[in-house]
């Protein structure tokens, strides 16, 4: 039997009594029995506040969407937003209300995930303010092993990469903290309460836990699993399945031909998926309404699989079919393109780049990366 940090909570009583705590969660917070952290903790401990990162501290909000500062109706305690429009951090007056903070949110493993820069930036935070900090750790779902793509290179930093990890970095939210507590050197006073059962080679299926979806974009597994190398499409004129029931395994245009790209993609032989064509129409975000071709991604094999190739060589096949694809511009001006920040890079937009160059940069940046990152684990 697996267990997340939640679960052994009652082994480390002495963290939190006598303290004001603070929370930093999200509906994943939750033990195996679906006990709410946010419960726990109010009822055993003196939990004055809490801090909401993107999508709210119970899940009601969409991606990108502001978070206010609110009271909790259940708990009464107060939420302050670490999602608003001008800033993402702890301020000073967040930090007087608590002498100890908590992060507890299922990370899914993959450099865009903006919840491990919530963690990162409360960390610092409560570096400089001396407030200490625990992460209730958590299973990485993708495993501990698989490293996948470059590296974040530091003039491309934003909230879907702040911090210079691999697209897919094989580690734990805990072992995230340790490692930038020390490159860094903040010298925060950081407790991990560990994992218990979970070993590096173990996937999400492994675990005997069951799958609740850490933000309304990541239904299943197998979403979290294919959105390593189908986020990128964020970054594209293309739907990256949103506004659909398989976001990031529904990948999709109005230019696109679906059987025409379903059996260039099958032809290539990629292991561990099957391409079916589709059409769709999604609900909301791109192309809302229009009817798009595409395809649907199948995993075959969860072991030879690696999503980010997958992500990749059908970015470049599209480019390369479809005279109207395009990276979108900007979100604003003088800010790089999207597909910048998403890739840590300028690399997919390099001219005459191929989908086999690029990966076999990124090979040599993800073995690198896998090397220094073993001084950190926590776990075998």
């Amino acid at each position: 039997m697996v267990l997340n940090g939640i679960d052994s909570i009652t082994n480390y009583r002495y963290l939190f009594e006598g303290k004001r705590v603070g929370l930093i969660t999200a509906p994943t917070g939750l033990t195996k029995d679906f006990a709410s952290t946010i419960t726990i903790l109010h009822e055993n401990f003196n939990l004055a506040a809490m801090f909401s990162p993107e999508h709210g501290v119970r899940g009601d909000l969409d991606a990108g969407a502001v978070v206010d500062t609110y009271m909790d109706p259940f708990t009464n305690v107060p939420v302050y937003s670490l999602y608003r429009k001008d800033s993402k951090r702890l301020t000073k007056e967040m930090l007087n209300e608590v002498d100890i903070i908590v992060y507890d949110i299922q990370d899914v493993g993959v450099r865009y995930y903006t919840f491990i820069y919530t963690m990162l930036y409360a960390l610092e935070d409560c570096a400089n303010a001396g407030v200490e900090f625990v992460v209730l750790d958590r299973v990485n779902p993708l495993n501990g092993v698989t490293v996948e793509g470059n590296v974040l290179k530091p003039g491309f930093k934003s909230f879907v990469g702040n911090y210079e990890l691999a697209v897919r970095y094989g580690l734990t939210a805990g072992e995230v903290a340790t490692m930038a507590n020390d490159q860094m050197n903040w010298n925060a006073s950081l407790h991990v309460v560990r994992l218990e059962g979970w070993e590096r080679s173990m996937s999400f299926p492994d675990t005997g836990l069951t799958w609740v979806h850490p933000s309304l974009g990541m239904p299943r597994y197998e979403t979290a699993l294919l959105y390593t190398g189908t986020c990128l499409f964020e970054g594209t004129n293309c739907s990256e399945g949103r506004g659909t029931t398989f976001p990031f395994e529904m990948i999709g245009a109005p230019f696109i031909q679906a059987q025409q790209l379903a059996d260039e993609m099958n032809a290539k032989g990629i292991p561990g998926v099957l391409f079916r064509p589709v059409h769709f129409k999604p609900t909301s975000s791109k192309h809302c309404g229009e009817l798009c071709g595409g395809v649907q991604i199948y995993i075959t094999d969860l072991q030879v699989l690696r999503p980010l190739e997958v992500g990749v060589t059908l970015l470049f096949t599209i480019r390369d079919l479809y005279e109207q694809f395009s990276f979108l511009p900007p979100v604003k001006e003088g800010s790089r393109p999207f597909i910048d920040l998403l890739g840590g890079d300028n690399m997919y937009r390099t001219e005459n780049m191929q989908a086999k160059q690029l990966l076999e940069q990124f090979a040599a940046e993800s073995k690198q990366f896998a090397e220094i990152t073993q001084q950190y684990h926590l776990y075998r």
